[in-house]
């Protein structure tokens, strides 16, 4: 992530800039609007986890986090939640010439969400973010290492499972608008 600020304020040397690893499902809310639902957003600025967890009842968590990208493209990518017994490490390129997702594809159903929902669990209140980014382009992705200590995290049982889906998409910028109240997910 790079450069998340308001709209109307500057980015910030050193906060501004940061890693997140999410995990996330996919869903429609009582109208049929396709959108996201995070289970955790692993974070490595501080700053960010408590002002996504105070406006946007998201579920950030923090975390120690690294990614190094070498000369041919390959990114090495650690993530340690706090108070994690391990370290969850990703290693992957992306493969192949980009393109944007067809309509009715699996990829587009995956990357064409304009949509967040969270739930603000004091309350007991669901809310919804409007999302804004040009489509992704996106490619293949050769993943010779991959982590499911974020799914046990959360509560799944991944069993070692090997991923069902793998694809990189190259970076937008994102316009995410502030939350409004809304109705059931499904």
């Amino acid at each position: 992530m790079r450069d998340v600020r308001p709209a109307w304020c500057p980015a910030i040397p050193g906060v501004s800039d940061f890693l997140e690893l999410n995990l996330r499902t996919y869903v429609f809310d009582e109208q049929g609007r396709p959108g996201v639902w995070f289970y955790s957003l692993d974070c490595n600025q501080w700053f960010a986890v408590k002002l996504a967890r105070t406006f946007f009842h998201l579920r950030y968590e923090h975390a120690k986090m690294r990614a190094q990208v070498d000369g041919n493209g390959r990114v090495d990518y650690r993530s340690q939640r706090s108070g994690a017994a391990r370290e969850s490490r990703f290693r992957y390129t992306a493969s192949g010439a980009s393109g944007l997702a067809e309509p009715g594809t699996l990829e587009f159903f995956l990357v064409e969400r304009y949509r967040l929902f969270s739930h603000d669990v004091r309350r007991h209140r669901l809310f919804t973010g409007r999302v804004w980014h040009e489509p992704y382009r996106i490619t293949g992705a050769n993943v010779p290492l991959w982590d499911d200590e974020v799914l046990q995290l959360s509560g799944f049982d991944s069993r070692g499972r090997a991923p069902d889906h793998i694809c990189a998409a190259e970076p937008v910028h994102v316009r995410i608008f502030p939350p409004e109240r809304g109705g059931g997910i499904r």
